[in-house]
């Protein structure tokens, strides 16, 4: 697959979406990212945080909370990075170039970093590496736990809703990569926080690509806070729940026929995407739609603000 055909589409455009239909942002109901629409409270940060580089202290207490909340054994290794875009951008790096299976649709900045990186994707059949998404974005599906086969990277950046599901504690295997990402069930995006979770040396070596100080003093301490703060995790996952139920009512009472997602995204069929699109455009509430099919529409929560804007849309 050469980079020509790997369309990098993502949600949260939302810039283009008022340059065509009008509005400035604040205007706007933006359901084309799978992030939390209520996020986890930021905490008081002290005035070093963003004064002084970012502590070691810090980011030892950072990675003790994520060893606690997410259960990983002892044996893996745990870093943090800039955002989960980061260390998919250079994982490419860590094996010679072959070939890797990447099932799809699925998030597609993974296969534009092995192709730049001159690996050979493809979305079935025998591969050197592999890279699972999971759950997978957009269709929400599970995977089992993969055999060993190379370079494998399981990205679960949705897997907070489900932690039951995860495949974290198969680390420290040495060909296995787990990511987690801090912006989506936290809603923290902007933040830029993610996680590699595997055995020391692979990530002694992407550590090393990043540079020092790659996560904030900020990051550093929110991420502990929020990691730390499990009351608040179990609560978002049950209104999350409820939330996607919702939005399930609202949009197959519109017509459309639920066929994946998680609860921070819900998938849909519908007879004409962008012609749906389009019309909750003009009630400048943004969606998210897919090169790879006509019929797909993805939706993230409305939150508190939005159900009355999305129910008036649909009617």
């Amino acid at each position: 697959m050469s980079s020509e055909v790997i369309t990098r589409d993502h949600g949260g455009n939302l810039d283009a979406a008022c340059a065509r239909h009008g509005g400035t942002r604040a205007d706007w109901l933006d359901l084309s990212t799978g992030i939390n629409p209520v996020p986890y409270p930021l905490p008081d940060l002290p005035g070093e945080a963003w004064t002084a580089l970012p502590d070691a202290g810090a980011r030892e207490a950072l990675i003790a909370a994520a060893r606690r909340f997410w259960n990983i054994p002892e044996e893996a290794s745990i870093l943090p990075v800039p955002g989960a875009s980061a260390a998919i951008a250079q994982i490419p790096r860590l094996a010679p170039p072959a070939s890797v299976e990447i099932p799809g649709p699925t998030y597609n900045e993974h296969a534009a970093a092995f192709d730049r990186h001159r690996w050979q994707v493809r979305e079935t059949g025998p591969a050197r590496g592999r890279v699972l998404v999971h759950p997978n974005n957009p269709t929400g599906a599970f995977h089992p736990a993969p055999a060993p086969r190379g370079l494998t990277v399981i990205d679960e950046s949705f897997c907070d809703v489900a932690p039951e599901r995860s495949h974290v504690g198969l680390c420290p295997r040495f060909d296995l990569l787990v990511l987690k990402s801090f912006g989506k069930f936290w809603g923290l995006a902007g933040l830029r926080l993610g996680f590699v979770i595997g055995a020391e040396k692979p990530l002694q070596r992407l550590e090393d690509m990043l540079g020092p100080w790659a996560v904030s003093g900020p990051a550093l301490i929110a991420g502990t806070a929020a990691l730390s703060d499990l009351a608040w995790a179990e609560e978002t996952r049950a209104r999350l729940a409820a939330d996607a139920a919702r939005l399930d009512a609202l949009m197959t009472g519109a017509g459309a026929d639920l066929s994946g997602g998680t609860s921070l995204f819900r998938l849909y069929e519908v007879p004409d995407a962008a012609r749906m699109q389009e019309h909750l455009a003009r009630h400048h509430i943004w969606s998210r739609i897919f090169p790879w099919s006509r019929h797909a529409i993805r939706l993230g929560m409305p939150g508190l603000e939005g159900w009355d804007r999305l129910q008036e849309a649909l009617s």
